[in-house]
Order: structure tokens, then sequence, then C-alpha cells
């Protein structure tokens, strides 16, 4: 816990709260708590604290500008991208087994901890300690995009249409790893274009990979 309050630059009053967030279900026994319950709470505060960093930093943008943001900042890869330089990993209590096939590296677990621990320090603390957390971690993501972010499926949809051509397709064309560590490869096709495949530890992080592909295909920079 001590190592954990100098991550976190916050001392739990409850240090059961900080335990539970960093249990993974393989290491818990039969009705001991998990990060599970921690991670949907924080998901919420996560999402409330951003969207009010976001309007207060952007005062000039609109909604669809914001969302944009907000999606871009609590996504799973951003919160794994900070549980990394937090080095979380290192502290998350996992089975041998888990741990033996990657469990401390895996971003979904690495993100899901990551939550936990947000919920965790705003139902032993408050907002106030958890705005201060996530105002710490994530100004420079919120402020390095100096336009709203646009995804490269976006610009594919938003290319396709502009084309007068029906939405991109996608499917799954490849399944491979473990549950905990799955890899998809993701085949995307628009009107009769030559299709494009991306790889990914998520279907979504797939479907980008092979969005931007198509793109750089197709010409078109600005993604």
């Amino acid at each position: 816990m001590r190592e954990l309050a100098e991550i976190l630059d916050y001392e739990f009053n409850d240090p059961e709260l900080g335990r539970v967030a960093l249990t993974h279900r393989s290491a818990a026994g039969r009705g001991e708590p998990t990060y599970e319950r921690l991670e949907f709470l924080g998901d919420r505060v996560l999402a409330l604290v951003i969207s009010d960093l976001l309007y207060e930093n952007y005062p000039h943008e609109e909604e669809g500008a914001l969302a944009k943001r907000l999606v871009a900042l609590v996504r799973r890869e951003t919160l794994a991208e900070v549980a990394i330089k937090l080095d979380l990993g290192s502290l998350i209590n996992l089975s041998k087994g888990e741990e033996d096939a990657g469990g401390r590296e895996n971003p979904a677990i690495l993100s899901d901890v990551c939550e936990g621990l947000i919920g965790a320090i705003y139902r032993d603390g408050g907002l106030e300690p958890a705005r201060r957390f996530l105002e710490r971690h994530w100004r420079d993501l919120m402020i390095a995009e100096k336009t709203p972010p646009k995804d490269a499926k976006t610009s594919l949809q938003e290319w396709a249409q502009g084309k007068g051509l029906n939405l991109p397709e996608y499917n799954t064309v490849a399944r491979s790893g473990p549950d905990h560590a799955p890899h998809f490869t993701i085949e995307v096709r628009v009107g009769k274009h030559p299709p494009e495949k991306g790889e990914g530890a998520t279907k979504r992080l797939a479907e980008q990979a092979a969005a931007e592909l198509l793109l750089k295909h197709l010409g078109v920079a600005d993604v």
C-alpha cells in the first residue's frame, strides 16, 4: 500500500479499497471482492471528470467536438497507457497462471485496474482527490490534440459518404491467442475498392488499423 500511495500520490483512508482495486478475479477466493465493481464506478467518475475538464478547457468547441475528445481520452488504450506509465502492472494481484500468461502487460487488465483505482479513490476520498488524480495524468493527453481527434474509421466513413458509397464493411477474418490476450485480423471493404486487413489486440484496434491502411491505399491523408 505504501508503494501504491507513492504511485498515486494518494494515501487511502481505507487501505482495503486500494487492495481490492488491484485484485484480479484469478487471485480472489470464492466470494472475495475484485476490482470489477470499482472499475464500474471508476468508468463513470472518469467520464464525468474528463467531460468537465474538456468543458472548462475548450470553451469554444461544440458538443460534437467535445464528444470526440472524450471518446479518445476514456477508451481502453488511453487507460492502459496511463497504467503503463504508472507501472500499475507490477502491483496487480494475479494468480500465477494469469501472471505467467502475461497478465501484467495485458492492456485489458491494465485499463480495468486503472479504472478500479479511480473508483477506489472516489469511494475513499470523494470527487476532489479523484479529479486531482485525473487532472495530473490526463492533462497532457487532453491538450496534446490541437483539434478534435478524428480516427481512421470515422475518416473512412466520411470519405465513403462523400463519394456516395455504402458505409465501410468490417469482417473478422481471424482470431488467435488465449482469451486474456486475443489477436484479431479484420478486413474492411468499401465499394469495389480492394479490401485491406488490419491486426490488433482488440477488434477496435484491428478495425482502426484496417481503415488506416485502406485510407492510405485510397490516397486519403487526413487520418
